[in-house]
């Protein structure tokens, strides 16, 4: 009964509020503290009681009524966090306004003259010991911080027990107040459900507060901050090493199997499960702070060579964000390891297998320790470089393959595979990733992929699959998809028969005249693949007979390509081939009947936040060449065509595999003709077919073919060979020393940051957030301008 009158008489005063017409005066403390002070509604409570409608139209008619509602619950906030909340019915009043302004605050942020309210300085909303009033956001910020840090309210109190008084939050040191240990802190506290509780409501108003941007229109220009992000992560907050220490090390260290007790889950509740969710998209958008190449080239002038120790926060050098700034000196091995471990963990949880069907708790913030793991390599290339130098880095690669695998047929989760194929792409940069790929793979994760005996290269390229069956929303990743196969190409020892045939099966669908023909910019997908099998060609031949039968085998499908025709009777006879409302997509006649699952549509009723369009492959990666010592070299980009004197054999390899990335003066006049709707006159377009034809890379592919292919017919009619197994033995003794043209430049194309990409991002980052936090529905029906929520 007496939670039910609770009910009654908050909403009465919510009804009081709505239908005063005249400004309620902020000192009558008995009006206000019917919200707070007598109530112990949950925070589902509140979103029922104070419908939508009724905040709306008190911000259209009594505006200074909801104005002093937001102020005196922050007062509450701050007298709270100044007191320390020694007794419940503080800790009741402080968490009773938290809710309500978790509630409040994305209509004071849709409404753009509303926006400013918390940035404007408030008579008397100074906190104690401030000689200047604050504007009301940073007094809540401020609070909030204090407030994280509340020992018997959010932390393990030191004090022992006795008549002394409660701790003085002013005085308190927060780095002895970390919630767990990790990164700089070594004692993990006990488990305490009710300071987890306390904490996830704390971290849920302040992520309300740094929504904002959620309210904006997109905007690419990065000088446009979050001003809530801004200063919550400035050297205002005294409590920032602790909070992102805090944050980071709830993170890392969760363990959602635990001691392994089957169906666990399904017994007990994970309070701390809840605060691990929210700790990490505060950690990301804390983060998206920085985003862009600016914050990578400020990252990069960072003095690492002197961290600060751990526990002592100095005056940080380079980004004015302290959350970026840490994170980016983080250097210790143990602390790398255990960052890395506990992503790992995390990562692979969906992975574990028992013989007791759903036995095991499977968590569901996969996409934003994606999001996490990308802004640490982006950030941290101590972390990067970590990550890389041992296997580990195989112990990711598998669970963002599985992750890719289980999104690529539903059409509302493509902004997951942009994320994990832009990690990957990211990561494929680098050496060291591309030599860890040798390593055998034994795993078997349950993924519907042909079943196959080999590396993990093997499975990153079989995984290349979702090219011919995923659906049409991935086509703007295949560039991506390909160049990271470029990328690892060198570097692969031996590939095995079915990832072999993957690839020739990808050059049999991408070299079909109809979809050659149909695109200005589908040429680029064939030049990708002769790429990859020039550079396992020349660097890698042996070990790769595998590749090498299948390239004989399939030796006619360079044969066409050599002599494509570019006339315009041959080139229109193709076009009519194409398939009706078939773009950049493969022909079903050409995808192999492996054990795969069909694109299906999302299931009725899903919500899914729209995107911004990634952008093109040639605007987010940049060419290096590596050189005989091994470093790499910046490639400048060249806008020009091949001039006639690059006509050598090397040359005209090196030539073809830039060719993909800078487009001739006739492809950009193509793509003009194309945006304004002209018909493609039949002079104009077999000019570009032929300006590109010229450039594939077909000689290393047509000199081993007029090599072996004799060869290999020999054997077989001399030993009338029937069985495969025995030619793959001679190919695998043969050599082509001293045969092949001279070896190419190595080519990689390493991931580079922009404002398309930063914006990209910080949609994908929001809709994620909306879309996970449904209880409460912080955001629901409210006027969302980043991205549109769309249902499916």
């Amino acid at each position: 009964m007496g939670n039910t009158d609770t009910k009654l008489h908050f909403r009465k005063a919510v009804i009081q509020l709505t239908t005063k017409t005249q400004p309620v005066e902020a000192t009558d403390d008995a009006f206000w503290d019917q919200f707070w002070a007598d109530s112990s509604t949950t925070v589902q409570d509140v979103f029922a009681l104070v419908p939508a409608a009724e905040i709306r139209a008190v911000r259209e008619e009594s505006p200074s009524n909801l104005a002093t509602l937001c102020y005196k619950a922050v007062e509450r906030l701050v007298q709270g966090a100044d007191s320390g909340c020694p007794s419940e019915r503080q800790r009741q009043i402080v968490l009773n306004c938290t809710r309500l302004l978790t509630r409040i605050l994305p209509y004071i942020f849709e409404d753009a003259d509303w926006r400013g309210f918390f940035w404007s300085t408030v008579p008397g909303a100074g906190r104690a010991g401030d000689n200047e009033a604050r504007p009301l956001a940073e007094s809540l910020l401020l609070a909030i911080a204090d407030l994280l840090f509340c020992p018997d309210f959010t932390a393990q109190s030191h004090k022992k027990n006795g008549p002394d008084t409660a701790e003085d939050i002013r005085s308190i040191d927060s780095c002895e107040y970390i919630w767990e240990a990790g990164v700089g802190f070594a004692h993990s506290p006990p488990l305490n459900y009710t300071h987890d509780i306390n904490r996830s409501e704390l971290l849920k108003l302040l992520l309300t507060c740094l929504s904002e941007a959620m309210y904006l229109p997109p905007c690419s220009d990065s000088r446009n901050l979050n001003p809530w992000v801004a200063f919550f992560c400035s050297t205002e907050n005294r409590h920032a090493l602790p909070l992102f220490t805090s944050l980071l090390n709830v993170v890392c260290a969760y363990d959602p199997v635990g001691y392994g007790i089957p169906y666990n889950h399904l017994l007990f509740s994970d309070y701390r499960e809840q605060l691990v969710e929210q700790a990490l998209q505060i950690l990301i958008v804390t983060l998206e702070h920085e985003a862009g190449s600016a914050a990578s080239a400020a990252l990069q002038a960072l003095d690492t060579t002197t961290p600060p120790s751990d526990g002592d926060q100095q005056e940080p050098v380079g980004p004015d964000n302290l959350f970026v700034n840490y994170l980016s000196r983080i250097h210790r091995e143990e602390d790398l390891s255990f960052i890395l471990k506990g992503l790992s963990r995390l990562m692979n949880n969906p992975l574990v297998q028992t013989y007791l069907p759903h036995s095991n708790k499977k968590i569901q913030f996969h996409q934003e320790l994606l999001i996490l793991f990308w802004k640490f390599c982006d950030f941290n290339k101590k972390f990067l470089f970590f990550v890389l130098k041992s296997s580990d880095v195989l112990d990711m690669l598998v669970p963002i393959l599985f992750s890719l695998n289980e999104a690529r047929a539903d059409q509302s989760r493509v902004g997951l595979m942009h994320i994990g194929v832009f990690i990957l792409l990211l990561l494929s940069g680098e050496r060291n990733f591309g030599v860890r790929l040798n390593k055998p793979y034994t795993l078997r994760v349950p993924m519907d992929i042909p079943v196959f005996t080999g590396t993990h290269a093997d499975l990153l390229i079989i995984f290349h699959k979702i090219m011919t069956s995923g659906h049409q929303r991935l086509q703007p990743l295949f560039d991506c998809l390909l160049t990271i196969i470029v990328n690892i190409s060198p570097y692969l020892k031996s590939l095995s028969m079915v990832a072999a045939n993957k690839l020739l099966h990808l050059l049999e669908a991408f070299s079909t005249p109809w979809f050659l023909l149909s695109s200005p910019q589908n040429h680029h997908l064939v030049f990708f693949l002769l790429e990859v099998f020039n550079n396992i060609i020349q660097y890698q031949f042996d070990g790769n007979f595998n590749l090498v039968y299948a390239i004989i085998r399939k030796r006619n499908v360079f044969h066409q390509l050599a002599n494509l025709p570019s006339d315009t009777a041959s080139i229109q006879r193709a076009l009519q081939k194409k398939k009706p409302g078939i773009s950049r997509s493969i022909s079903t006649e050409t995808v192999s009947t492996e054990a795969s699952r069909c694109a299906v549509p999302a299931e009725p009723g899903t919500l899914k936040a729209s995107l911004e369009a990634s952008p093109g492959i040639d605007k987010i990666t940049e060419k290096t060449q590596v050189s005989v010592d091994g470093t790499m070299v910046a490639v400048p980009h060249s806008d020009s065509p091949q001039t006639s004197a690059d006509n050598s054999p090397a040359a005209g390899a090196a030539a073809g595999a830039g060719a993909s990335d800078t487009e001739s003066n006739s492809e950009r006049d193509l793509e003009v003709y194309a945006r304004l709707h002209v018909t493609l006159d039949s002079v104009f377009y077999p000019f570009c077919v032929s300006s590109w034809k010229v450039k594939l890379p077909l000689q290393t592919i047509m000199r081993l073919l007029q090599v072996l292919v004799p060869q290999v017919e020999k054997i077989c009619i001399d030993k009338g060979l029937t069985d495969e197994s025995e030619i793959l033995k001679f190919l695998q003794h043969g050599t082509l020393v001293g045969l092949l043209p001279v070896p190419h430049p190595i080519l990689i194309r390493k991931y580079q940051a922009n404002a398309g990409t930063a914006m990209w991002f910080r949609t994908y980052m929001w809709g994620v957030i909306y879309l996970r936090n449904v209880d409460p529905p912080i955001w629901y029906d409210t006027d969302i301008r980043l991205f549109e929520i769309q249902r499916v």
